[in-house]
């Protein structure tokens, strides 16, 4: 049993390898996409036994936006689908979904969609934050414009600015797949989390694989530049 204080409160993933998992065993593109969604019910719905309040994922990046139309317009159909299939779950377990990103800049059937699902999640006791249409160093500047019309530009009005200013502190990052790179992701609340790069692509992320991370970062000592 881990100390409260070195329990990872709020864990983000960068969820990569969808389409090499899918070349790796000679399928479609589209089918790593998929195998990506379980992925992702899975761990859902695992969080809440590992201590996790807050488990924030990249699911579509602003720069997602130079693939292949045929590749967007699939992501685009398995959002709305997840959305569909997965709301009354999220209600049942006392998920709250929180979007961060310019998610308003996607298409009005999924905005209204995830309006939606904002409202009927809106009390739920812990967080499932999706990244869409997200780019940190956007991010970034929309907090400074906010916080300049205050007249005041310091890191606590940047921070509160932030798309994720009503979540906890990031603990922990993990991106799969081996990929050694942020890729324009919570660069500003990066500052002082662990950060894990897993050789495992993620389709084949598992709960396992999570609470392992979980334990490694236990045994982390945490100093947040003191000594």
């Amino acid at each position: 049993m881990t100390k409260d204080s070195q329990r990872a409160k709020h864990v983000a993933v960068i969820m990569d390898g969808n389409g090499r998992w899918a070349k790796r065993k000679m399928l479609p593109r589209a089918m790593g996409h998929r195998q990506g969604v379980e992925a992702v019910r899975k761990l859902v719905r695992s969080v809440e036994g590992m201590g996790i309040e807050c488990l924030t994922l990249y699911a579509f990046s602003s720069e997602n936006w130079k693939r292949p139309d045929e590749e967007v317009d699939d992501l685009m159909n398995l959002m709305r689908k997840f959305i569909k299939s997965d709301l009354p779950e999220f209600i049942a377990n006392d998920v709250r979904l929180k979007i961060i990103g310019d998610w308003r800049g996607l298409a009005p059937d999924i905005v209204a969609m995830l309006d939606d699902a904002l409202e009927q999640t809106s009390k739920g006791k812990n967080t499932l934050a999706v990244a869409l249409n997200y780019g940190a160093q956007d991010e970034i500047v929309r907090a400074a414009k906010q916080a300049a019309a205050s007249g005041d530009i310091t890191a606590d009005t940047l921070s509160a600015n932030l798309d994720t200013a009503d979540l906890p502190p990031l603990d922990l990052l993990i991106r799969t797949s081996g990929e050694v790179r942020l890729s324009n992701f919570l660069l500003w609340q990066c500052a002082y989390a662990e950060m894990s790069f897993v050789d495992v692509l993620w389709p084949d992320f598992t709960p396992e694989h999570l609470q392992a991370e979980l334990d490694n970062f236990a045994d982390r000592e945490r100093r947040f530049g003191g000594r």
